[in-house]
């Protein structure tokens, strides 16, 4: 199991053992307002994403990476890396909202990157975001993604308006 430190966070695997705290965070409807997959409705949703998890961490080969983050030994949300094509992964993340406006995505995404093109040999990365999300489109941009689209046609789940989506890449 890979497990990645930075100066305040521990990124280790996403699985059963966070449930209660995935779900705080994966429900709230205020927490996850611009996200495609999110709020879970109900506990089985949640559930049935961490054993996911859990099962791709298993693969000698996972197509994708979900990393809780850790401060202080507290689970404060979790970041991703997802096999798109053989030379692209798309980079996620998602915190709780009370840690909100301390750094942590873009320290955990700062970590999972160079992780990734030095143990992974990635080379290609793409992140997605709501247009208003500023929060995570400022992120993106300090990580040294440059935004390549803007599109409409998204859909986030706890809304029935479509949305203007971001698209950010970056080479390493």
């Amino acid at each position: 199991m890979i497990t990645i430190n930075t100066k305040r966070l521990t990124l280790e695997p996403l699985g059963m053992k966070y449930l209660e705290t995935v779900h705080e965070y994966a429900s709230d409807i205020e927490n996850t307002r611009y996200m495609i997959y999110l709020p879970n409705q109900t506990l089985g949703e949640t559930i049935d994403f961490l054993q996911k998890a859990d099962n791709e961490w298993m693969k000698s080969a996972p197509s994708f990476y979900e990393f809780a983050l850790l401060f202080n030994n507290l689970h404060i949300g979790a970041i991703s890396i997802e096999r798109l094509n053989d030379s692209s992964w798309e980079l996620g993340w998602i915190i709780n909202k009370k840690y909100w406006k301390q750094g942590f995505a873009y320290e955990a995404a700062a970590a999972l990157l160079d992780y990734s093109a030095k143990e992974l040999n990635i080379k290609h990365f793409v992140a997605h975001c709501d247009s208003e999300n500023i929060a995570s489109y400022k992120t993106m941009e300090k990580l040294g993604m440059s935004r390549t689209a803007a599109y409409g046609g998204r859909k986030n789940k706890a809304s029935e308006e479509e949305r203007i989506e971001y698209k950010y890449e970056l080479y390493v």
